[in-house]
């Protein structure tokens, strides 16, 4: 496979991941699953692991994925053809005593052995949730039972979750370890009750020494699926296995979750992520960076983290993004060409607080110019006093400090940004065509 083909096949998981996962979270489960073969004509062909795979693929995602790789301007009637690999023989085997889950990436654990713990940034967003992972992955069972993570989408439950499953099988070999998704854990046992198959889905969750269940808030209002996954957690505590859980929500907050199950979920240890800091977000893609070999300078590195603070999937996602565009364009890697490449990721972060990015966009678009032109080096009398005003606005409606500002603004020193906030000052005072300007921007946020 060229190398082009895998920048493809990255950009377009990122890109599903952005486009179609808070639809369907199951999107990149099965897209796991696949392997890319070609992109001719506009034809991107992929192969796939399974027939369930393929099938689910096709009947629940094919047009949203033909319609994503439109979108990444690949063709205009771009369409995907499905090839079945060798089905795998482990998960046939899964199929036939438990169901065959949707979990196919990896039918003998669910675990993705990427996510490890070195490969997990700390910060003080999840600083303590790094801790109880780790001391669980260190003692199962003992040091908190069940650890309960819970968060947002995108900032790194899963990661974790998968980290505690590989330590432990790397450290303590024979270890039973099962990674499910909550979805993965009802349908199995929807199945299993439709082909009366319910003893081997037992059997399957309860001999397990370690069993983690993401994004737990799926069971809600489910009363038979909550029914026997309170059953299968008294089965494990009881018996002294780790149970490691993840939610979007605490316990408490789970709507529809039964009482006893909150009762449950909250007699361990909870502890939540929270959206990585400035700094973080920056190591993160640095590190992002040099696992996956980028080379990226270091006030793009700060522009990308100071505009995207959303989660670290899309952090992720603008980082393959931009060496992607800057492999297919033959351009340049820096600021000016990452706020075009980065724009409708930009766009994403308008709703919620009020960030640099927003203040950016408003500006070009109330001087009626470029993100691209206010972020260049164009010192020319019209963008100097957009990007002064952007600076102004920056400084007095977000809480980022001046060299944070600078960085955004493709500025390595935070004295360009005092200065263009004394300018403003002054021509607040005296001209109504800035002070209009002004105003009007800030009404906008």
């Amino acid at each position: 496979m060229s190398k082009d083909i895998e920048i493809v096949w990255r950009e377009f998981k990122t890109f599903c991941s952005e486009k179609i996962l808070p639809s369907d979270d199951a999107i990149m489960m099965y897209l796991d699953t696949c392997l890319p073969v070609s992109l001719d004509d506009g034809t991107f062909v992929l192969e796939v692991g399974n027939p369930f795979a393929r099938e689910q693929i096709k009947t629940r995602f094919l047009d949203k994925m033909s319609a994503a790789l439109c979108e990444m301007g690949l063709g205009e009637k771009v369409e995907l053809v499905l090839n079945d690999s060798k089905p795998d023989e482990e998960a046939e085997k899964r199929a036939a005593n438990i169901t065959a889950t949707s979990r196919v990436s990896s039918p003998k654990n669910g675990l993705n052995q990427n996510y490890i713990f070195s490969s997990f940034v700390p910060g003080k967003s999840n600083r303590l949730a790094l801790a109880a992972s780790l001391a669980v992955a260190d003692v199962p069972g003992k040091a908190y039972n069940p650890l309960f993570i819970w968060g947002k989408v995108g900032l790194g439950k899963t990661h974790l979750m998968h980290a505690i499953g590989n330590h432990i099988l790397n450290t303590k070999p024979g270890t039973k370890v099962l990674y499910v998704s909550a979805e993965t854990f009802t349908n199995d046992l929807i199945r299993s009750i439709r082909e009366n198959t319910q003893f081997n889905f037992k059997n399957y969750y309860r001999e397990n020494d370690i069993l983690m269940i993401d994004d737990v808030q799926f069971i809600v209002n489910k009363d038979t699926t909550q029914e026997e996954f309170f059953n299968t957690f008294n089965f494990l505590y009881t018996a002294g296995k780790q149970i490691v859980l993840s939610a979007d929500s605490p316990p408490r907050d789970i709507k529809g979750l039964e009482e006893r199950l909150v009762s449950r979920f909250s007699s361990g240890l909870v502890t939540d992520i929270q959206p990585p800091d400035f700094e973080t977000r920056v190591a993160i893609l640095q590190k992002k960076a040099e696992l996956k070999n980028y080379s990226l300078p270091e006030d793009t590195i700060m522009f990308i983290a100071q505009n995207i603070p959303s989660n670290i999937r899309e952090l992720e996602g603008a980082l393959n993004r931009v060496v992607a565009c800057s492999d297919f364009n033959k351009e340049p890697i820096n600021t000016e060409n990452v706020s075009v490449w980065l724009k409708d990721m930009l766009r994403l972060n308008v709703n919620g607080a009020v960030n640099i990015g927003l203040i950016q966009q408003l500006v070009a678009e109330t001087f009626g110019i470029s993100i691209e032109d206010l972020l260049s080096q164009n010192r020319s009398a019209d963008l100097a006093l957009a990007r002064q005003v952007a600076m102004y606005i920056a400084r007095n409606k977000t809480n980022e400090s001046l060299q944070q500002i600078g960085y955004a603004f493709n500025k390595k020193d935070h004295t360009t940004v005092i200065h263009a906030c004394k300018k403003i000052e002054d021509l607040l005072k005296k001209d109504l065509r800035v002070r209009s300007f002004v105003d009007n921007i800030v009404n906008k946020l």
